[in-house]
């Protein structure tokens, strides 16, 4: 498969321009001043604030802003700590997979990142379904089946999570979810199909970028102007398990959020290190002012 990569950072470039400010609020109220859009009438209000993430109003009451928080929580945020520039890291490799899955045909909820750590999103109702993507067995797939960490799966796995904290998260089957009427057929089967076609999408890149793919988390939306699904929340090492494809060694080779989990250290690091190898795979020569290279 040939991955549509170029063009696929027109705002990524304009995300990296900023450097982020002392106060978060104030940071929100700025990005409407400096991203050359009209004030917001009334000042941005917070929605919601999540682990990773904070969301605030927009001038726009289908487009929404999410604030990315250096905050890291593990183990269903019974583990709570601090990963120094997690925010803006996550924020742009978010932004650069958005770009690429959208020039690859899947529909997503990024709009642009109007500063650093800062992402404008289409408004939607998310459905409680977290759709989890295994290339290789690990985390809670070994625990509960016994299947060796490591494992090559011969055909992606995906699973459905009941995303629901004071539950636990809780593995569903597909009839589980709708004796829940937590989607529908149309609605499950469409976010099964884009998840295989999601995981075919980042395989190919992040081998590209000498980094296996173990497994990943998809959040979806329905999108407040038609109904649509959209990919929604983000795509980053909080999200995903990747390896080092490069070392062989069980711990050193991880470059996701494991590190915080297990305390492997050198988690700044790690995270540092899956941006430039993401980013570097959209660098090329400047154009000409024509849209060629």
């Amino acid at each position: 498969m040939e991955l549509a990569i170029s063009g696929a950072m027109r705002s990524l470039a304009h995300c990296s321009r900023f450097g982020a400010f002392a106060h978060p609020t104030r940071e929100v109220y700025y990005v409407f001043q400096q991203s050359n859009r009209p004030p917001a009438s009334q000042p941005p209000q917070k929605l919601y604030e999540g682990k990773a993430k904070i969301l605030y109003t927009t001038d726009d009451p289908l487009v929404l802003l999410s604030h990315f928080k250096d905050d890291a929580t593990a183990f269903n945020a019974q583990k709570r700590g601090r990963i120094e520039g997690k925010g803006t890291i996550n924020c742009r490799i978010s932004a650069a997979l958005f770009e690429l899955l959208e020039a690859n045909g899947v529909p997503t909820h990024f709009i642009d990142c109007p500063e650093a750590g800062q992402m404008r999103v289409r408004a939607v109702a998310i459905v409680p379904i977290e759709v989890v993507v295994r290339n290789i067995a690990a985390g809670s797939l070994c625990r509960q089946t016994g299947i060796p960490a490591g494992t090559v799966i011969p055909d992606p796995l995906v699973e459905y999570y009941y995303k629901n904290d004071d539950l636990g998260d809780p593995l569903l089957t597909r009839d589980r979810l709708f004796l829940m009427n937590l989607a529908t057929p149309q609605q499950l089967d469409r976010m099964h199909s884009l998840a295989l076609q999601i995981n075919r999408v980042l395989q190919e890149f992040f081998t590209r970028c000498n980094i296996t793919l173990v497994d990943f988390k998809l959040e979806f939306g329905c999108d407040r102007r038609d109904g649509s699904l959209l990919l929604a929340d983000e795509i980053s090492p909080d999200t995903c398990r990747l390896w080092d494809s490069d070392r062989a060694d069980p711990q050193a080779r991880i470059l996701d959020k494991d590190r915080f989990r297990h305390d492997l250290g050198n988690i700044e690091a790690a995270y540092e290190q899956v941006q430039a190898r993401v980013l570097a795979q959209f660098a090329g020569p400047p154009s000409d002012g024509n849209g060629t290279n």
